[in-house]
């Protein structure tokens, strides 16, 4: 098996540990809790790639937001250090923070100035779990205790994301579908993907179909970058290399790699 680079970036999928939320107070908030322990001798470089959503990160002690991103963020995490967060559903953020999402696109923010001290109080409790899976079920029991004050979800938001997450057919513009599919004006079809997602339904689109593309790539084995791409919907693979470069910071051979490298021996 190919070893990366330890001064490549790492790949957020590829690095994640992740699972459903197991308190059921946010399965309709949150899509995934997850951790990232950075090992020791590594780069502590992270390739955290745009998929449409927003989470809620604990690192270093502090409890932050960081919003959706339009294109590829590399983050350092010192080696040794552990992260854990969880990931917003589409338009559930809004009730949690007090704004939509435009105001939040590429922006990392501490929660303290949005909770106050309450996400101060939260933040060292984590910090005095014993282990990284006790620190994400206190995690999941400071917000769930919350969930009562954020109220539901923007079902309306997650549908737009669904939708265009899971379209195969490419031949009608994603305004025109959005529009068809659930009897909205364009303008309308904007303004809801700006408050749920921080940006219009074509960026959004490119988002979701460079996603589909990792997934697929996670899971490929022999099946080549071409036909990969074209599974995943774009036109061809200088296109996908486009959006790869753009929302990963590297190339889809190198996204590959990665997923080889971190899969079970």
């Amino acid at each position: 098996m190919t070893r990366m680079s330890e001064k490549a970036p790492l790949l957020g999928q590829a690095a994640y540990v992740q699972r459903l939320p197991r308190d059921p107070a946010l399965g309709s908030h949150f899509a995934r809790v997850w951790s990232h322990a950075v090992p020791q001798g590594a780069s502590g470089l992270s390739a955290i790639v745009p998929d449409g959503c927003a989470d809620l990160i604990w690192f270093g002690g502090r409890l932050y937001i960081a919003g959706p991103d339009r294109q590829a963020k590399i983050e350092h995490v010192p080696p040794g250090a552990d992260v854990i967060g969880l990931r917003f559903r589409p338009g559930a953020a809004a009730g949690w923070l007090g704004t939509n999402a435009a105001d939040l696109v590429d922006a990392r923010l501490l929660l303290d100035d949005v909770w106050g001290p309450a996400a101060a109080r939260l933040a060292a409790w984590i910090g005095e779990a014993d282990g990284m899976e006790e620190a994400m079920r206190r995690l999941e029991h400071g917000l769930a205790e919350r969930a009562p004050q954020a109220g539901p979800p923007d079902d309306l938001a997650r549908a737009i994301f669904t939708r265009i997450g899971s379209r195969r057919d490419f031949s009608q513009p994603v305004m025109a579908m959005l529009g068809d599919a659930f009897g909205l004006s364009e303008r309308s079809v904007r303004r809801r993907c700006m408050e749920a997602f921080g940006y219009g339904p074509k960026t959004l689109d490119g988002i979701l179909r460079f996603q589909r593309f990792l997934r697929l790539a996670a899971r490929a084995g022999n099946v080549g970058i071409a036909d990969l791409a074209a599974d995943a919907g774009y036109a061809d693979q200088p296109h996908l290399t486009r959006d790869a470069r753009r929302l990963a910071g590297l190339t889809p051979a190198a996204l590959r790699q990665q997923f080889a490298s971190s899969a079970p021996a």
